[in-house]
């Protein structure tokens, strides 16, 4: 435990008293390649999927809702944890950040044990729900079954990856992602063509890999981590610790289940156009997910040094890695926007040779091209939101672009525009939700120096008369 202590000591020091800027950046780092590393293995899943015909591809859209199912509960779990673990070590309070951790785990794996028992009970009608035509529905509910039998250790791997990156841990979690991601891209083809098991070989490498992670994680957890797992860490679900976790989790936990909300509406909204549109819509988010985990990976730096801080009080430290992550988060997400905009036939057309699903998915690219890098802004912000225990604003934030604005978005455009509606509902929404942003990031940054001065007031107050 001495050494331990010491590595929390260590840990403490980095995260309250390096320059802010350089500390993001080293922590954002390894969030940024795992992310990307992650995105490429999609990109490669689509492009495999994508040789088995258009059905099969479409399936993967569909697989879509099932995923943000698993993700919710991984990311939610992981957010609540971590949130409270990362403010309890920066209050220098680490016994509490070691149960919170354990009890954690054994939550994640419970519940994701339930998502696969009832996952595969009512597979048809979730398939059919998520926007499947006949045609794509048998491949979807294989590809479903079989990922939804991984769902307890692929919930449990997010959480335990989130932990460490609270942490500050963020070079551990890189490694135990990335090892899984890239034994899947080489997997894959393998079970697919080579042991001919089609798109179900694609969800059992995914299965198999994510179980790799798993195993790798607690192991860094155990070795390297400021709070290792252990049964006497276990407790009663109590209800301070139950508040906690669905402070910090829920937005998170909200954010998912609303992509899930948001992929079947795109879906049903694209049903009418036939399996091509569905299948485009799932390429598009493929390829726009690489700058969605570019931003992704500067919030998940910007996270634990909020949280250190936020439990040690020193918000302008906060304050000045929000504007920072925000900038660097919009001028690399545009970047990636003009690459995406540039080569968006070449782009879809890597994924599918269907010329009707490269014709509808270059439209839908080049128009999100240019409202992805405003979604940064609205992420960064949300998540410090989340790290400071603002919970409802935050999952308020989380829900507009993933359903709060787009459900109506595409109550409104499809039938006016038709496909054009169901291209423009994502970038329509974008906008919409980049403009709830800005009073919301004015409120808390506002609150955030009324904390300090109220802080500073109760420290001058306390000191002893000279």
């Amino acid at each position: 435990m001495g050494s331990k202590e010491d590595t929390a000591t260590a840990k403490y020091r980095q995260m309250t008293e390096e320059p802010v800027k350089p500390l993001i950046l080293t922590l954002a780092a390894p969030s940024i390649v795992s992310n990307l590393v992650t995105s490429i293995y999609n990109l490669c899943d689509t492009f495999f999927v994508g040789s088995l015909g258009t059905s099969a591809e479409g399936a993967i859209g569909i697989s879509f809702v099932v995923m943000t199912a698993i993700q919710a509960v991984g990311f939610g779990m992981g957010q609540g944890t971590g949130n409270a673990i990362s403010r309890y070590l920066g209050a220098k309070e680490r016994e509490r950040a070691c149960i919170m951790a354990t009890n954690g785990l054994a939550t994640t794996l419970l519940l994701g044990t339930l998502i696969a028992i009832v996952g595969n009970i009512l597979i048809e009608p979730i398939c059919l729900v998520a926007g499947s035509t006949e045609t794509i529905l048998p491949y979807a509910k294989t590809f479903v079954g079989i990922i939804l039998l991984g769902a307890p250790f692929m919930c449990s791997s997010l959480m335990l990856n989130m932990q460490l990156r609270f942490e500050g841990e963020a070079l551990h979690s890189m490694i135990a992602i990335m090892t899984g991601a890239l034994i899947n891209i080489g997997l894959e083809p393998l079970l697919i063509y080579g042991a001919g098991l089609g798109i179900a070989g694609s969800a059992t490498s995914t299965v198999i890999c994510q179980f790799i992670s798993f195993c790798i994680l607690v192991w860094q957890i155990q070795h390297v981590g400021i709070t290792p797992l252990s049964p006497k860490w276990l407790r009663r679900p109590a209800r301070a610790m139950v508040t906690k976790i669905v402070n910090g989790g829920l937005p998170s936990f909200v954010r998912q289940c609303m992509l899930g909300v948001a992929t079947t509406l795109l879906n049903e909204a694209a049903r009418p156009f036939g399996d091509a549109a569905i299948a485009a819509l799932a390429v598009v988010q493929r390829i726009t997910s690489i700058g969605n985990y570019v931003q992704i990976g500067f919030g998940q730096g910007f996270q634990p040094v909020v949280g250190y801080n936020y439990g040690a009080k020193l918000y302008e430290r906060i304050r000045a890695g929000y504007h920072f992550a925000v900038r660097t988060a919009f001028i690399a997400v545009a970047l990636v926007g003009v690459v995406t905009f540039a080569l968006a036939p070449q782009l879809v057309g890597l994924f599918s040779s269907d010329t009707e699903v490269v014709d509808i998915g270059t439209l839908a690219l080049r128009v999100e091209s240019f409202t992805l890098p405003l979604t940064g802004t609205a992420m960064i912000t949300n998540f410090l939101l989340q790290t400071t225990g603002r919970m409802w604003r935050a999952t308020i934030l989380g829900a507009c672009r993933l359903g709060l604005v787009l459900g109506p978005v595409v109550l409104v455009l499809p039938p006016l525009l038709g496909l054009l509606g169901v291209q423009l509902a994502q970038p329509v929404t974008d906008i919409i939700t980049f403009l709830v942003t800005i009073p919301m990031a004015w409120s808390i940054l506002h609150e955030l120096s009324a904390e300090e001065r109220e802080s500073k007031r109760t420290s001058e107050a306390a000191m002893p008369a000279k």
